[in-house]
């Protein structure tokens, strides 16, 4: 037997004259709490006073006050812990974004996004999951100095995703404890056998494509002191990237466009054969310099884990 939905009268009620359940109490204190505005305008909030029409004035009806703080007081420390924690929570995925931008615009701009985005998960790891497109709707347009930049806004999206994207492949499932496809076992496969063949790709990998030589601004951004100024953002260039995790470690991988095409064709679940002929249909080489180009790549996707298996094409 579930709990009935109270009446609107019975929400209105003074919770002297009529004590609020439980879930109620607890869906008005969320809806308090989690108003970025303050408590203040978490009580004015449609949400709260769906639940229970409580004034700051008589706050102490639900929330006893303490003898050095008032309700109002009490209940704005817990939302302060709250959003302190989401704003932690959110530097701990993007801390290059922070760095990128400085703390105080990072900070403002996170607010932005919690209220755009509230969080609405049990767990607080899928906080971050709609960043890049709420800065793809907002557009941000200046640095922390008010500098307004063309690029800027293209550039935090991603970089937005460069970051959001490892932190999937680090929580995700990876290689660890299961056999990945060797050189030695691809060189074993049949020259006949290859082109009906499915490559089955590692469960960490990830292939991006960006409008920004991203990958390198990550890299000189980490090597450098944290107290330290980050480097300009890069002019406007396509660059594309492999993510992949190997002994818990999320490792990058630079790729050309042609080597993007390729892995993106087998990881789509094409077969061999029609990967690489439309990879060679958009290559500007010829037949024994492909040949060699693939050999090393394949080499090379191997020992980073890239594939776990192979099997026929049904």
């Amino acid at each position: 037997m579930t709990e009935r939905e109270p009446f609107e009268d019975d929400r209105r009620q003074a919770p002297n004259d009529n004590p609020p359940s439980l879930s109620i109490v607890q869906r008005w204190l969320q809806a308090v709490l989690m108003h970025p505005d303050g408590v203040e305008s978490g009580m004015a909030s449609d949400e709260a006073r769906r639940q229970m029409a409580i004034d700051p004035d008589d706050c102490e009806l639900v929330i006893a006050r303490s003898r050095n703080l008032t309700s109002v007081e009490r209940l704005s420390i817990y939302q302060n812990a709250y959003f302190a924690r989401l704003l932690e929570c959110m530097r701990s995925v993007y801390p290059l974004v922070a760095r990128t931008i400085g703390d105080e615009a990072y900070d403002a701009l996170v607010m932005g996004y919690l209220q755009t985005c509230p969080s609405q998960s049990y767990t607080l790891d899928a906080l971050g999951d709609r960043f890049a497109s709420f800065l793809d709707e907002t557009r941000p347009d200046r640095d922390e100095e008010g500098r307004p930049t063309e690029e800027w806004p293209d550039f935090l999206i991603d970089l937005a995703r460069l970051e959001w994207t490892i932190s999937q492949v680090f929580d995700g499932p990876g290689n660890e404890g299961r056999p990945t496809l060797s050189a030695e076992q691809l060189l074993a496969i049949q020259p006949d056998e290859w082109p009906g063949l499915r490559l089955l790709p590692a469960p960490c990998l990830r292939l991006l494509e960006f409008h920004f030589p991203v990958n390198e601004y990550f890299t000189r951004l980490r090597e450098l002191p944290p107290d330290a100024e980050p480097p300009d953002i890069p002019s406007s260039e396509a660059s594309w990237l492999a993510l992949s995790r190997k002994d818990f470690v999320v490792r990058r991988h630079a790729l050309s466009r042609p080597q993007y095409v390729l892995l993106a064709a087998l990881a789509d679940g094409q077969t061999i054969g029609a990967a690489i002929a439309y990879f060679a249909a958009t290559a500007e080489a010829d037949f024994e310099t492909l040949a060699l180009q693939l050999n090393e790549w394949f080499r090379t996707w191997a020992a980073a884990g890239f594939f776990i298996g192979h099997e026929p094409h049904a």
